[in-house]
């Protein structure tokens, strides 16, 4: 039982955090989408990958779960911020492409944190 609790306890974490974050970087994009945010790519996504490498190494197990979940909750905030439009599904498969590296840097952290508390 304690396995399963601390998955939703790092579930109800990531999500949270996700929506924080992209809530706020919504409320500063013009149009309420974070990936057209001007500083996007130098400033917001490697604060995100940076997020998302201290979720893994907060949450080692199952890491890169964290990473894609805080990359994903992108996409609800877009709908609220934006409402539904023709573009959703490309924004989706935009979101999961941007997860990947999300995915990657979490599950090293996460495998870092492992690695050195078995040191211990």
């Amino acid at each position: 039982m304690r396995k399963e609790n601390n998955l939703l306890a790092a579930s109800v974490v990531t999500l949270t955090v996700g929506v924080i974050f992209w809530v706020l970087v919504a409320w500063r994009t013009p149009g309420g989408e974070p990936w057209d945010a001007p500083a996007y790519w130098t400033v917001v996504y490697p604060i995100a990958l940076a997020i998302a490498a201290v979720l893994g190494a907060c949450f080692p197990r199952r890491a890169w779960l964290w990473g894609v979940l805080f990359m994903v909750v992108q996409v609800p905030v877009v709908v609220v911020a934006s409402g539904f439009g023709p573009l959703l599904l490309a924004g989706l498969v935009y979101t999961l492409v941007l997860a990947v590296p999300a995915l990657a840097i979490a599950a090293a952290a996460g495998a870092l944190r492992r690695r050195l508390h078995r040191r211990d």
